[in-house]
């Protein structure tokens, strides 16, 4: 992904008839398509069925089977229901005639109600942080196979500052938490609606692997297999993605060859603007 319009291109679908889109590929390293594509693009079919004043609260989605780069996606939106103050959408993301991924998403109008939220993190903010690029450059030379994997991921539209050294490094074996600041690197003005879609595909990024830290010393980076089961994604306030956000990130859990993450996202200013939970398959080695 060589910049944020081009990421915006991405995740903006083609109709092809009603409640039914086209979306492309972006042809990752791996050769797998990005769960955060899916996820995102799948948001994006949905907002294009429902009326302009409902923005969405909540998504869940289970991914099915692996996604072929080379095959473009379609979308189609069913309507589970037009309330007076939610509506409600089921998307299924089809390549070959399989469903790959299934999402239900909610949408409210804005209302006024009572407020509150846990507290941001005490952490470094993003000036003087270096990227995650920069990071994987500094342990080139010493853990090449570690940086080859952040290279990998390596795209022009987001920018990604993470608050702890460089993963799987000695300073960090054991722990659990993560904390990342990150932002779209763009600064045309954005609807809220392509900010939630946006924000969605950027929360697949570093969620699973915070559930390996803490078996840091089992791990093989060559030989670790990650694969998203599921994704689940509340939107709590607006925001603006074109600003550092700060992805706190957490494992409650890993069991069953199984990982759990446990992402809460905060602007600047300390609103938390969204809460992720996502688990997925976990194992040193591809096993059937």
């Amino acid at each position: 992904m060589k910049s944020a319009s081009e990421l915006i291109d991405l995740l903006t679908l083609e109709r092809i008839e009603d409640k039914i889109f086209r979306g492309q590929n972006y042809v990752t390293p791996w050769k797998r398509i990005f769960g955060g594509q899916v996820l995102a693009q799948s948001l994006s079919a949905a907002y294009q069925t429902v009326p302009e004043d409902r923005f969405v609260h909540s998504m869940h989605g289970y991914f099915i089977l692996t996604g072929d780069v080379n095959v473009p996606v379609i979308y189609s939106v069913e309507t589970i229901r037009d309330g007076g103050s939610f509506t409600t959408r089921r998307v299924t993301a089809i390549q070959k005639g399989r469903p790959i991924f299934v999402m239900a998403c909610s949408f409210q109008l804005k209302q006024e109600g009572f407020d509150h939220q846990n507290e941001m993190p005490d952490v470094d903010g993003p000036e003087g942080l270096l990227t995650d690029i920069e990071q994987g450059e500094q342990i080139q030379k010493f853990m090449p196979d570690v940086a080859k994997k952040i290279f990998a991921r390596k795209q022009g539209a987001l920018e990604f500052r993470p608050v702890e050294k460089t993963v799987f490094e000695n300073a960090f074996a054991g722990k659990k938490h993560r904390h990342v600041w990150m932002k779209l690197k763009s600064e045309e003005k954005l609807s809220i609606a392509q900010q939630h879609v946006l924000l969605a595909y950027a929360s697949d990024y570093d969620l699973l692997l915070t559930s390996v830290y803490p078996h840091h010393s089992k791990v093989n980076v060559n030989e670790l297999f990650i694969a998203s089961l599921d994704h689940a994604m509340w939107f709590h306030r607006d925001l603006d993605f074109t600003d550092w956000m700060l992805y706190s990130i957490d494992s409650p859990s890993a069991s069953n060859s199984r990982g759990m993450g446990y992402g809460r996202i905060f602007d600047r200013q300390g609103r938390l603007v969204s809460t992720v939970m996502q688990e997925g398959l976990i194992r040193n080695s591809r096993k059937v």
